[in-house]
């Protein structure tokens, strides 16, 4: 199947009945701009069924700067990418040059999901805000799994503990710099996401990071458990950050409507921090809002870069878009 469609600036509504493919239509703007996926981890489910391959190209102005990213998929082969032509080591380093913030209702496992979701956010948030220090999850993901390879060798008796020593004072190293970066950038979003929170009815929200570094005399202090586990029980990879209202934790005390709420609330947070703006999709965000509630996000994201948002129906958004594409099987005009 191939589309070409075209998207105006501002606010773009994409209409349609349940099942049509409005989320499918999201889904490729994510990963022409992205490299991946917001909705599966295995690239051969963003492929049509009964096909070997699918490409996806986006082109349009970052700036004053016209720029245009590709990405095609296949079957059994790693993906490739190509921005502006020229091709990418990996399709992820596309989010090093295009920014994009993304709604569906799987993302509500960023509040009612485990620490893991929460914590992966926050990298991505702190890779969007501080581009410098975006690889500082990802090395110290790694010195992390020198080290718990390590404690499994002295387990089974083929190393000493002092084969530990240099990759346990880089975990400390890097696990400093990673809860010091996920400090700043919660401190960051902190503010925009207490106000929009409020705005959209969601009393007192906020976020709360209590972590402390790891430190070699720590990690050190645990040594004897960690080689019975084979796993460092001590750091960033084990911390959560708590998204509450008032005194309630959202995750075990919020409704629904509540979490989309504090989601929502995160990603405008976000996307007041990034310049230029970044790409906003917005999937089947306004079905569980008030009319107040919708009227209001509306015009928040109205003032934005270039916002596309799905619904079954055109009076679902209560201004006129910039642009309606209407959605059937296989097609959008």
């Amino acid at each position: 199947m191939s589309l070409e469609l075209s998207l105006r600036p501002g606010l773009v509504l994409v209409v349609g009945p349940n099942g049509v493919g409005k989320t499918n239509l999201l889904e490729s703007l994510h990963v022409a701009t992205q490299g991946f996926s917001p909705r599966t981890h295995h690239d051969g489910q963003a492929i049509r069924f009964g096909s070997d391959a699918a490409r996806v190209a986006v082109s349009g102005m970052r700036g004053s700067s016209t720029v245009r990213a590709e990405v095609t998929l296949r079957v059994g082969r790693p993906k490739e990418a190509r921005l502006n032509g020229a091709p990418l080591a990996s399709a992820e380093l596309l989010r090093r040059s295009l920014a994009t913030l993304v709604f569906t209702p799987d993302r509500l496992a960023i509040v009612k999901g485990g620490p893991a979701s929460r914590r992966a956010y926050v990298d991505r948030a702190l890779a969007r805000i501080y581009p410098g220090r975006a690889s500082v999850p990802q090395e110290y993901a790694a010195t992390l799994a020198q080290r718990n390879a390590g404690l499994r060798r002295v387990q089974l008796g083929f190393s000493d503990a002092a084969s530990l020593e240099p990759w346990t004072e880089r975990v400390a190293k890097l696990g400093a710099s990673l809860v010091a970066a996920r400090r700043e950038t919660l401190e960051l979003l902190s503010p925009g996401f207490g106000a929009h929170a409020s705005e959209l009815g969601l009393a007192d929200a906020q976020l709360v990071y209590d972590a402390e570094p790891p430190t070699v005399d720590a990690l050190e202090a645990r040594l004897d458990r960690d080689v019975q586990r084979a796993s460092t029980g001590l750091g960033p990879h084990l911390d959560d950050v708590a998204i509450v209202s008032g005194a309630r934790d959202l995750r075990r005390y919020g409704s629904q409507g509540e979490q989309r709420l504090a989601v929502l609330s995160l990603l405008l947070a976000e996307a007041d921090l990034l310049d230029p703006p970044p790409l906003l999709l917005l999937d089947d965000v306004l079905s569980e809002l008030d009319p107040g509630r919708r009227a209001l996000l509306v015009e928040r994201i109205s003032s934005r870069g270039q916002t596309v948002v799905t619904a079954t129906h055109r009076s679902a958004l209560p201004v006129d878009p910039a642009q309606v594409v209407e959605v059937e099987p296989g097609t959008a005009r």
